[in-house]
């Protein structure tokens, strides 16, 4: 029982021992996890500083390929650039300012940028500059003529930021400075030149249109509007088909066309119609404008308006062939047009006739009624023998009281050619011997005709004329008042004798 006893009194100590021990375990695994803790946090710290490495030598390498692309583009970028001190001296500049300028780089530096702008323009650069340096929180730019190197010129566009610092009283707290971009502008200066020279060109006193490849009208000037009548919105989105005059044939469009597609240009005389309907005769250029790849883009047609000088030919025609007083053509033009009688004839075998008319006694009532009024009796004979043959019919007067009278393609028959000749010869003699109503008096008068009939070529121009004549006599010798046909039978001798002039 004793030791029993014993045995439990020394329990309490035996606990107190395990207790520690497990206190003293439990510590240790403590320090072990704070270890583990520490030994942890290392671990992140390094892989922390790995990846900061890491994304420093990709940032450094980002940094290091931006400079490398700035500069490019600084350097090599097709505009100049340029820094300037607040006295206008070029402190910076890259490649291409230096070659716009003409200079080398090293050389450039330091100069002053005056020095290239050109003397016409230097007084006005200067004061963009000192404007520019005075408030130069403003964002400007200006077109100058500049001067390189060389003493070449060119168009220069600066576009200038001032740079500058200030302080909170907005004073000036800071070095200033100039950024200028320079960029030629040569040859959009020059464009600009052509455009006032083209719009000046087109405003001039030709009339123009422009049309695109597919003759759509695009534009029309003043002179044009002026010139036809028509207002830009009258044609614009039309075709030129609307100023045509009916005077010309669809072929001769073909061929103006096709002379285009060919050559590129056409130039003619052209009959258009005005908006009030009235003719418009003009002298017409057509040129194709062509694409770089050769392709037609446009049309410009250029019109002058040939009016004048349509009425000065005409007045010339008049006098060159036609007789002054009547109206009549003269002997020059019957002439060229029995020349063609007579090749017609030639070719279709149907006869012709000419008719010598000439007035009855007309010298003596010309002196007793005065020039003034025969001269109006021969105008109206000439009315009267006008309307007395036919269409296509030649009524000619060669001076005087003389007309002759040439008729085409009577018949193939030269019964029928005669017969028919002279039906309208005794209408003239008709015509004419009706009164005339002259100076408030009634006159009368009367006409002696001679007729020759041809075909071909067998006699000329001149002979037949004579033949004409000749038998104009013989109905005189008649008794006046009759036709007679000429008939080389009725001649003993040759007659042949009787043609010549």
């Amino acid at each position: 029982m004793k030791n029993e006893s014993d045995k439990l009194l020394q329990f309490p100590k035996l606990r107190q021992v395990a207790e520690s021990e497990i206190a003293r375990m439990h510590e240790d695994k403590t320090t072990d996890a704070k270890a583990d803790e520490l030994l942890h946090e290392l671990h992140v710290h390094q892989l922390e500083l790995e990846m900061q490495n890491d994304e420093l030598q990709r940032t450094q390498m980002a940094l290091a390929d931006s400079l490398s692309r700035y500069v490019s583009l600084y350097e090599f970028a097709p505009v100049g650039y340029l820094t300037l001190n607040e006295n206008g001296v070029i402190d910076e500049a890259n490649l291409v300012s230096a070659e716009l300028l003409g200079e080398n780089r090293a050389t450039l530096l330091k100069q002053g940028f005056q020095r290239f702008v050109s003397p016409e323009d230097s007084a006005c650069w200067h004061q963009y500059f000192q404007k520019l340096v005075q408030q130069y929180d403003k964002h400007t730019s200006c077109d100058v003529k500049m001067r390189r190197a060389d003493a070449s010129a060119f168009y220069a566009r600066l576009t200038c930021l001032p740079l500058g610092l200030k302080n909170s009283m907005q004073v000036d707290s800071g070095k200033l400075t100039v950024r200028v971009a320079l960029t030629d502008i040569s040859e959009i200066k020059l464009a600009e030149q052509e455009l006032r020279v083209a719009a000046a060109v087109f405003e001039s006193r030709e009339g123009m249109m422009v049309t695109d490849a597919h003759s759509i009208i695009l534009k029309v000037n003043k002179a044009f509007t002026d010139m036809t009548g028509y207002s830009a919105q009258d044609v614009l989105g039309k075709t030129p088909h609307l100023l045509r005059s009916g005077r010309h044939v669809e072929d001769f469009y073909a061929v103006m066309w096709s002379g285009i597609h060919h050559t590129g240009a056409w130039q003619g005389e052209l009959w258009n119609r005005k908006k009030c309907g009235d003719l418009l005769p003009v002298w017409l250029t057509i040129t194709a404008v062509k694409s770089e790849a050769g392709e037609v883009s446009n049309y410009v047609a250029t019109f002058t308006d040939i009016t004048a000088r349509k009425v000065a030919e005409d007045e010339l025609q008049q006098l060159a062939f036609y007789d002054s007083l009547t109206g009549l053509p003269n002997r020059r033009l019957l002439l060229d047009r029995m020349h063609r009688a007579i090749a017609t004839s030639a070719r279709t075998r149907r006869h012709c006739a000419l008719m010598f008319v000439d007035l009855d006694n007309f010298k003596g009532l010309n002196d007793s009624l005065g020039h003034d009024t025969g001269d109006l009796m021969l105008k109206i004979v000439a009315q009267r023998l006008g309307i007395s043959v036919r269409e296509g019919d030649t009524v000619a007067r060669l001076g005087g009281d003389e007309f002759l009278i040439m008729l085409e393609n009577l018949s193939e028959d030269p019964q029928e050619a005669t017969a028919l000749t002279e039906m309208i010869g005794n209408k003239i003699l008709a015509a004419i011997n009706k009164p005339f109503q002259l100076v408030g008096h009634e006159y009368n008068i009367s006409a002696s005709i001679g007729i020759t009939m041809f075909t071909d070529h067998r006699y000329s121009v001149p002979e037949l004329q004579k033949q004409a004549d000749i038998a104009m006599y013989q109905a005189k010798l008649a008794g006046r008042n009759r036709l007679r046909l000429f008939k080389p039978e009725t001649f003993t001798d040759s007659p042949t004798q009787y043609f010549k002039v």
